[in-house]
């Protein structure tokens, strides 16, 4: 039999047969077509469907044949359960993720709320509704970082304020108790003022006393302001953030590394007075602790301390702010960033490599026009900024020492040696919390550039 020949007889149908049949197509001897079935089955699926969709769209149930009246009620209750299930389940979704998203910030807020209350600080607790106010509902923005936003406001005393609302918190709020615990205990003229902060749910706000001429690095990087300071008020500045710093080290009952000291971070007041700001990233330390603990590094790239990227440098201490300082100040005096690309001489690409060769052979630094007392404080902060770079911590001078180099006799300061090696590749902990130089996030030690002294 060809294929033909059973698609033929596949159309004409076969006969089913069983003992006893109660279905309207069975003849007297009990046998139905299979044609009949199939086309019924076709008819009684399309009818199912056809009440659900009714039954979801106009809420009804419709008998479309008295034979088929139990089914559709059947159906319509089944179908009516699915959709009252859907209502029902999808409110108890929500109400289930709104319930886990409270708890997450209610574990952070417990967390803070526990701080606040075993610490007794002296900034002000001000409600959200008041920063709103302070801000005018947040309308003047002076600048963004990493950590959130910064905006002006102005208390009702008629002072201004310089108000940061935190971004996303990370670790439960540990940014927040990072600046709080560590500035809300400093009273010193060259490190910024807390005059209060706001916890409210996942909104978080730190009130900072304004500082008028912002921060340092829009001074010693822009064009137009770089002829604002002389060099005896840049050296006045080194002078001062270097105190603010051996403050943070050992003026307090506890040590605090700042762990981000870069220009930015740098604020001038009216009078150009600096004092040091953004504590986000520091850590409080017994002040017995000559190396500390940390579980991955921190900082800005271009001024993080190599030893917090290389274990075998040495321990984690007070040098790691250091050698940020040491950066900054070769940056102030060059004016410019550390690495450069876009200068005309390939020499000069690393600033801090390029000026310790002229000093170290005596050739003249390009100062420019400036008096004999003008290159000696240039000098004197060149070499004290080398000491402060040197590859090792144990190098390194305390922040005291320091102070003794910037304020003592040009003449008995020696040449460090040159502080710039290639650095081996193991690295001790992942670069975590890290920007760059340009204030763009990083957290990778693969965004670390280390610059041979061959440049």
């Amino acid at each position: 039999m060809s294929t033909l020949d059973i698609y033929k007889k596949l159309l004409e149908g076969i006969w089913v047969t069983w003992n006893e049949c109660t279905y309207q197509g069975c003849d007297n001897n009990n046998k139905v077509s299979f044609k009949e079935v199939l086309f019924d089955v076709q008819y009684k699926l399309r009818a199912y469907f056809g009440s659900i969709s009714r039954s979801i769209f106009y809420g009804g149930i419709f008998y479309y044949s008295n034979y088929y009246a139990q089914d559709n009620f059947y159906l319509g209750v089944t179908a009516g359960f699915f959709i009252l299930r859907a209502l029902l389940g999808t409110p108890c979704l929500f109400g289930l993720v709104i319930y886990k998203w409270n708890r997450r910030h209610l574990s952070m807020d417990n967390k803070i709320e526990e701080f606040l209350q075993s610490h007794s600080l002296a900034p002000i607790r001000y409600s959200f509704k008041e920063i709103k106010k302070m801000t005018k509902n947040f309308k003047y923005k002076l600048g963004e970082g990493g950590y959130g936003s910064v905006f002006k406001g102005k208390l009702r005393s008629g002072h201004y304020v310089a108000i940061k609302l935190l971004g996303k918190s990370k670790g439960n709020g540990q940014d927040f108790i990072n600046e709080v615990a560590s500035i809300g205990r400093i009273h010193h003229v060259n490190v910024a003022k807390l005059i209060g902060f706001c916890v409210k749910g996942s909104k978080q706000a730190l009130v900072y006393e304004f500082m008028s001429n912002g921060c340092l690095d829009k001074i010693i990087f822009s064009e137009e302001n770089k002829e604002t300071l002389g060099w005896k008020k840049m050296f006045d500045i080194v002078l001062r953030v270097a105190r603010g710093i051996d403050y943070l080290h050992q003026g307090c009952d506890m040590q605090i590394l700042h762990f981000d000291i870069k220009p930015h971070n740098i604020l001038l007041d009216e009078n150009f007075n600096p004092k040091v700001s953004d504590f986000g990233l520091a850590k409080l330390y017994s002040v017995e602790d000559s190396i500390v603990s940390l579980t991955a590094a921190r900082g800005t790239i271009g001024y993080i301390a190599p030893e917090l990227v290389y274990k075998n440098l040495g321990g984690i201490s007070y040098k790691a702010d250091v050698y940020s300082f040491g950066m900054l100040l070769m940056e102030m005096v060059g004016r410019r960033k550390n690495l450069n690309a876009f200068v005309d001489r390939t020499s000069q690409i690393y600033f801090p490599s390029w000026i310790y060769d002229r000093l170290d052979q005596g050739e003249d630094m390009e100062l420019g026009d400036v008096s004999d007392d003008e290159k000696v404080l240039v000098k004197k902060m060149i070499i004290t900024a080398f000491w402060c770079i040197q590859l090792l911590p144990i190098d390194r001078p305390s922040m005291s020492e320091v102070l003794k180099m910037l304020e003592g006799d040009v003449e008995l300061l020696q040449m460090p040696p040159k502080p710039f090696h290639q650095l081996p590749l193991d690295t001790s902990m992942e670069v975590d919390g890290c920007e760059s130089s340009v204030d763009k996030p990083s957290t990778s030690s693969s965004a670390v550039t280390i610059i041979n002294s061959n440049v």
